[in-house]
């Protein structure tokens, strides 16, 4: 009868147009039937909003050099293990040739925070260059930390137009755990950040990592409302996976067990798709590393996008932010071949040639444009 009781509450509450926080925590906490309707309500949204098309983002990981010390991240400034590199200019405009080529519509470009000027000129001459090569036809997604609002700008007048900066976590005080106490992880700064991409006109997206050390389920419900209350455009989250080399590590006796991880990080993509219908998901690769199927589950419970690492095999496996990455010996061909095969055997398409851009962003500027024209419409009057 329990069972009856959770499982009609569970259905009401997927039956509401809006949703507190209890509500989340709720849906996050569901198990067997439930979760088996909280999955298919995530897939129909999906569907119902945004078609069976999945987008493709080529990752490229310009350099694990980073200038930070996050307590989590395998590729933090003193990890003196990691072997360091930094791609020459033709390798990342051969990558985003090969995107381009292989009509993947999108590539993304990510790094370790770097904040140099001689970084910030490198950045805006590589969008220049690739977006005339490819005649403007490649969409450019940035991941590459914070920076100056004149840096954002910069970069999105050379032709970047999407940018991903994850908050990692939205509660203050375990932020402040998974960072170092310092001035340079300072969270207000991260959210300024945001901010500032959003009003310099980027796509902007954020995440956070789920199941960290001391991260509660009411955590996890809070920062889907602030993707919902931000009004994010774009979203990439995914499972904590632990590095040893890393101060975090220490704190592994208190995780969750890797397929409670993985299945909360699915249940996380589920609810936001019903919060944020017509935003754009990604499938991300840490779900892979714990199910090979990771990111075919993670499409069909809402997500829509998926980002094959396309950067030269050479590097992949001194790019770890967290052990265990997939795909580190795939060629990037081999790695293409093999998603669009596996997109299709889960009844999904890929939709190449396209930016498959986030349908929020644009619906959320034809709401300012016309609230605009309504109140100049009544000073007028």
């Amino acid at each position: 009868m329990i069972g009856v009781t959770n499982m009609k509450k569970t259905n009401e509450i997927l039956q509401q147009s809006s949703f507190s926080l209890e509500d989340i925590t709720t849906l996050l906490c569901s198990q067997g039937e439930e979760l088996i309707l909280l999955f298919r309500k995530a897939n129909e949204i999906r569907k119902q909003y945004l078609g069976n098309k999945v987008y493709l983002r080529g990752l490229i990981e310009l350099s694990n050099i980073c200038e930070k010390d996050c307590l989590y991240c395998g590729i933090r400034k003193s990890n003196i293990h990691v072997h360091r590199y930094n791609l020459s200019e033709k390798e990342v405009l051969d990558a985003a040739r090969f995107a381009y080529e292989n009509r993947f519509g999108s590539v993304v470009l990510q790094s370790g925070e770097i904040t140099s000027q001689v970084f910030v000129r490198r950045i805006e001459s590589l969008l220049l260059q690739i977006k005339s090569m490819t005649n403007d036809k490649l969409g450019i997604t940035l991941s590459l930390g914070e920076q100056e609002p004149e840096v954002y700008r910069r970069w999105f007048e050379a032709g970047a137009h999407r940018y991903l900066l994850r908050i990692e976590t939205t509660n203050e005080k375990l932020f402040r755990k998974i960072h170092p106490n310092n001035p340079l992880y300072d969270f207000k700064h991260r959210l300024d950040c945001l901010y500032s991409l959003r009003e310099t006109g980027y796509q902007t997206g954020t995440g956070v990592m789920i199941g960290l050390p001391f991260q509660t389920v009411e955590d996890l419900a809070a920062d889907l409302l602030f993707f919902r209350d931000f009004d994010i455009d774009m979203v990439g989250m995914g499972p904590y996976l632990e590095h040893s080399g890393t101060p975090l590590y220490e704190n592994r006796d208190q995780l969750l067990p890797l397929e409670q991880r993985f299945n909360l990080s699915l249940k996380m993509v589920a609810v936001l798709r019903i919060l944020m219908k017509d935003i754009n998901i990604a499938a991300t690769t840490a779900l892979q590393t714990i199910d090979p199927l990771g990111r075919e589950k993670a499409i069909n419970v809402g997500a829509n996008v998926v980002m094959p690492n396309i950067t030269p095999i050479q590097y992949r496996k001194d790019y770890l932010l967290y052990e265990g990455k997939p795909c580190t010996n795939e060629e990037p061909a081999q790695c293409t071949n093999c998603l669009g095969f596996r997109i299709n055997a889960i009844e999904n398409e890929i939709g190449y040639d396209s930016w498959g851009d986030s349908r929020h962003f644009f619906a959320r500027r034809e709401n300012r444009n016309r609230e605009n024209l309504t109140g100049t419409a009544e000073s007028d009057s």
